[in-house]
């Protein structure tokens, strides 16, 4: 797999088209969650994408300090349901995280994590901060890397 960084403006009509066919199949269809992901964050995010053969199978979108958290932030993070078996996940958080530190020059990160993956994003050095709290519907926690 590798990886693209790439501002709002420089995805492509297909990328943008193929990013959202994807988040949606993940978060709306597989987790049967009704919310609006199309939120006008995009537009200020670097926009991280996992390629495999040509095709869009991992994505994140990562923010500057101050752009969605106080500290700089990682979001929609997601990996096709047929990639996952493979470890891109990990992939996908090193290169989001090298992307934060690469352009915006902070190690302080914040993430809002879904409960389950509590474990998943420990490897990458977050640790739990305050309490679970539902977001559209799923427990989350909050994450920060330092």
């Amino acid at each position: 797999m590798h990886f693209k960084v790439k501002k709002f403006e420089e995805l492509s009509t297909l990328e943008l088209y193929k990013i959202l066919r994807l988040r949606a199949e993940v978060f709306v269809v597989e987790q049967d969650c009704v919310y609006q992901d199309i939120d006008n964050k995009d537009q200020k995010a670097l926009h991280v994408i996992g390629y495999n053969n040509n095709e869009i199978v991992a994505y994140t979108r990562i923010f500057d300090a101050g752009d969605y958290f106080e500290n700089a932030s990682i979001g929609r993070v997601v990996v096709s349901e047929k990639a996952r078996k493979y470890g891109y996940g990990h992939d996908l958080i090193k290169k989001s995280i090298e992307g934060i530190q690469e352009n915006f020059y902070t190690n302080q990160i914040k993430i809002s994590a879904q409960c389950y993956l509590n474990k998943f994003y420990e490897k990458h050095e977050f640790k739990q901060i305050g309490e679970e709290y539902l977001e559209d519907g799923i427990p989350h926690i909050a994450m920060i890397k330092s």
